[in-house]
């Protein structure tokens, strides 16, 4: 049986391997996907033992998406500009070659579930944290007009601008900053890159300050309706979870592993039950 597994410290959630494992069986494919928490100081072992001709690769998450990179042998241009690697291929001759799935997951839900035309588009990220960084990347790539990035702490909206500055029309900014509402007025797409609406109550800014005709996308998928979401669609606006992203960056790594075809189907369906208790946990 072949091996993938999942490492972080701590791992919460079963619903990457519930994913994966769902996959295999209809693909036919011998093989399992696990959790295996993993701290900083044992990583390398792990990583050595990937190296083995029973694995398929692993991922990697919080906290040790940056970390893992130098333990790798090759980074693929993108996860090198995002400065994180997710998910790790182990070749047949035991390279292992790390890359990044939630710019793809992230703008594969976007166009599914919101549609919008990025062409020009005005657009407002909050949050410059990793997912910040991959959401902004894949945004600035597809040609969005202008990105307004927000954050706590404008230092760290700088970093981030200057990171993918060649790319777009960046503009970092506090939360607090008063120009902000400005910028909520006149976008065409707010996405929320924060864990605001799962680790803490949200939104994470007052949605009756956006654009009306503004697309919401909220990378947060526990819950599947979050504030942001239910308050956007009450407006009538179109707005999307992050279910939607958590399935198709999944459905990349599995397809990157194997050369089946696409899992998206499969995966969501598998993750569905889990989805739903989570929506009915008090």
């Amino acid at each position: 049986m072949r091996t993938v597994a999942l490492f972080g410290n701590p791992l919460r959630r079963t619903h990457s391997a519930v994913m994966h494992n769902a996959a295999f069986a209809a693909f036919g494919i011998d093989a399992r996907y696990e959790l295996r928490e993993v701290r900083e100081s044992d990583l390398a072992e792990q990583v050595r033992q990937a190296r083995d001709e029973q694995w398929l690769g692993f991922q990697i998450t919080a906290p040790h998406k940056q970390v893992i990179m130098p333990l790798l042998d090759e980074i693929e241009p993108d996860a090198l500009r995002i400065g994180a690697v997710n998910s790790v291929e182990a070749r047949a001759d035991g390279r292992l070659i790390g890359f990044n799935t939630d710019v793809s997951g992230f703008m594969t839900a976007l166009r599914e579930h919101v549609g919008t035309d990025l062409g020009g588009a005005e657009v407002v990220v909050a949050g410059s944290g990793g997912v910040g960084h991959a959401v902004s990347y894949g945004l600035a790539k597809d040609g969005a007009g202008h990105l307004t990035v927000l954050d706590l702490d404008a230092a760290d909206a700088r970093r981030l601008a200057s990171r993918f500055g060649d790319l777009a029309a960046i503009e970092p900014m506090a939360f607090a900053d008063p120009r902000v509402r400005d910028r909520l007025a006149g976008a065409d797409l707010f996405v929320n890159a924060t864990s605001v609406g799962m680790l803490t109550p949200g939104p994470v800014v007052d949605v009756g300050l956006i654009a009306p005709r503004a697309a919401v996308f909220d990378v947060v998928y526990l819950p599947r309706l979050t504030e942001l979401v239910r308050r956007a669609r009450a407006r009538g606006m179109r707005a999307e979870g992050g279910a939607g992203m958590l399935v198709a960056q999944a459905a990349a790594a599995f397809g990157r592993w194997t050369g089946a075809g696409d899992a998206t189907t499969v995966m969501r369906a598998a993750v569905e039950p889990l989805l739903r208790r989570d929506d009915l946990a008090p």
